[in-house]
């Protein structure tokens, strides 16, 4: 996998309040900018989604792809690709949490790999909306509940 792009927020809220929003794909478009549809197809143990179907639109990064999900705990959640799009031939990311007096530090990393050829600054520019899209739409929607 290519490069990784990573950012960090601090929500003012704990680690289980946050994850709650993040495993709750199908709400993904009312927060997460890009992502335009998200559909569980598998749960694992503990009932979590273990694959999610995504249709996204990042201008210069539009696709539908299906996404297989690790969980470990309310700590952090990876993801990697396990049906690739026409567009996205390799997406890997992770949300880590952790406890920040009070708050909770959130980190985004991403790995894009697409099929087309894509400069790599551009690439990397489009990594950075995404997870700074889905930072700040993820606090907003944790604070304001």
């Amino acid at each position: 996998m290519a490069d990784r792009t990573s950012s960090s927020i601090t929500i003012g809220a704990g680690r289980s309040t946050i994850m709650a929003v993040i495993a709750d794909f199908p709400a993904y478009p009312e927060w997460a900018g890009q992502v335009k549809a998200a559909e569980v197809l598998k749960t694992g143990d503990g009932g979590r989604a273990s694959q999610v179907r995504f249709v996204l639109d990042a201008g210069v990064i539009s696709d539908e792809y299906v996404l297989g999900y690790e969980w470990d705990d309310d700590a952090a959640v990876s993801w990697r690709v396990v049906e690739a799009g026409k567009m996205v031939s390799g997406l890997t990311g992770s949300y880590r949490l952790a406890e920040a007096g009070g708050a909770t530090e959130v980190t985004y990393d991403l790995a894009v790999d697409l099929k087309v050829p894509m400069i790599g600054m551009i690439k990397r520019k489009a990594e950075k909306v995404i997870i700074d899209t889905a930072l700040k739409g993820l606090k907003r929607r944790v604070e304001g509940r």
